[in-house]
């Protein structure tokens, strides 16, 4: 079955995750979801989010992946546009295995 996997990068400063969560779950139906919590990372704007030994950081980076037939994700790709930042969704073409 040919499908789409998705990756959306925001940071946990930006407050999206619950938003974005319940959107792909409760509205979108997907598949599944899971979330990485990312130990260091940094976007456009060039400023580092992460954490060190003394300081723990809330604005850590996060990446939500997820992944569905492909026709389905193209619309759900549509409905995100209104809620992420333009450049911080990826996606790519996969094929899932069902047997």
């Amino acid at each position: 079955m040919n499908g789409t996997i998705v990756r959306i990068y925001c940071t946990e400063a930006e407050g999206k995750l619950k938003e974005l969560t319940a959107f792909l779950h409760d509205k979108e139906c997907i598949r599944g979801l899971t979330v990485f919590r990312g130990v260091a990372g940094y976007g456009v704007s060039g400023k580092v989010h992460g954490s060190g030994l003394i300081d723990l950081s809330l604005d850590m980076p996060l990446v939500l992946e997820f992944f569905d037939e492909a026709d389905k994700v193209a619309t759900v790709l549509e409905d995100l546009r209104p809620l992420v930042a333009p450049g911080h969704v990826i996606s790519w073409p996969i094929e899932i295995l069902t047997e």
